[in-house]
């Protein structure tokens, strides 16, 4: 495998632990989220499986062997109603929107634009669960803004404790996040 492949391999296997994330995160939103908001909940829930599942393909045809999702997710902050949730949906987007950009500096030809697909995806929901855009989707954790989360508390750095993270930057070994955290696995 060439050194491209294994960047491109890599960037998939961050994407997709990415959307195990996204999914089991969906999980919570859908479950605190008010009936107006579910149906929107219930179709980013169903996008990412899609995705979730067309990564594990992708993953397979490069020769690699899929990254599982963890047993439990621990979040980023508490979901106790309605309006933590829209915000969980919209942290859940913009991290996965940054491993998308990750992806598509990565891969070549159609898996890059399947990868821009995503991004673009994950960034125009993030907007309508935000209410709000930022300046470059899947790029704002990088750049050391809060993507949009003003007056809101950040994830604590002890949140991102070694695992390939939904942004694929390596943190500790009980942690699938997406730059500081999102969701972490807890088993």
């Amino acid at each position: 495998m060439s050194e491209a492949d294994d960047r491109e391999l890599d960037a998939l296997q961050a994407a997709l632990a990415a959307e195990h994330a996204a999914v089991y995160g969906y999980g919570v939103v859908g479950g605190r989220i008010g009936e107006e908001r579910r149906t929107e909940a219930r179709t980013a829930y169903d996008a990412h499986r899609a995705r979730r599942d067309a990564l594990t393909r992708a993953v397979r045809d490069l020769g690699g062997k899929p990254v599982v999702a963890a047993a439990g997710y621990a979040l980023p902050f508490s979901v106790p109603d309605a309006a933590a949730a829209v915000r969980l949906a919209a942290t859940l987007e913009d991290r996965v929107a940054g491993v998308y950009s990750d992806l598509v500096r990565a891969a070549e030809d159609g898996r890059r634009a399947t990868a821009a697909e995503g991004l673009r995806e994950a960034a125009v929901r993030a907007v309508r669960w935000r209410g709000g855009s930022v300046a470059f989707p899947g790029l704002a954790e990088r750049a050391g803004t809060s993507g949009g989360q003003e007056g809101r508390p950040a994830p604590e750095a002890s949140d991102a404790a070694s695992a390939p993270t939904a942004t694929g930057d390596a943190v500790p070994s009980d942690s699938v996040t997406g730059g500081t955290a999102t969701v972490s696995p807890t088993a």
